[in-house]
């Protein structure tokens, strides 16, 4: 039996100038076929990681509207300072209507929640505590 882990460096060795949501339709075919579909989100977070590793850095952006130009190059110089040496950089818009107003960005093993229940909840959490 292969790791998850192993399978994920396999995926990502052979994927790598694959787009990832042509990727992530072919894992989740292939889990699928293994009965394996829980396994879905915690194998393509150690593909993520792995097509990362070796430059090619993919950011899903949750926000209520389409992004304008100016925030998606905004974005896109974020990460490149995030990630210098990375060969490709690409930026997947998902329009999500739970997320009333801000942003939450999604990369491989890490998350930056930028979004107005996110602010809220921090602010709920700290006021709480304070009347403790």
């Amino acid at each position: 039996m292969i790791s998850r882990l192993e399978l994920a460096e396999i995926i990502g060795e052979r994927t790598l100038r694959q787009p990832i949501d042509t990727l992530k339709d072919s894992v989740a075919a292939y889990l699928l076929e293994e009965s394996s579909v829980d396994e879905l989100d915690s194998l393509m977070r150690d593909v993520l990681a792995y097509r990362a590793a070796h430059g090619y850095v993919e950011a899903t952006i949750f926000s209520a509207h389409p992004l304008s130009n100016e925030v998606r190059g905004d974005l896109q110089a974020l990460l490149k300072d995030e990630y210098p040496t990375a060969k490709k950089i690409s930026i997947n818009e998902t329009i999500e209507p739970s997320v009333v107003g801000g942003i939450r960005i999604e990369l491989a093993g890490r998350e930056l929640d930028l979004t107005v229940k996110a602010k809220l909840n921090t602010f709920k959490r700290l006021t709480a505590a304070r009347k403790d």
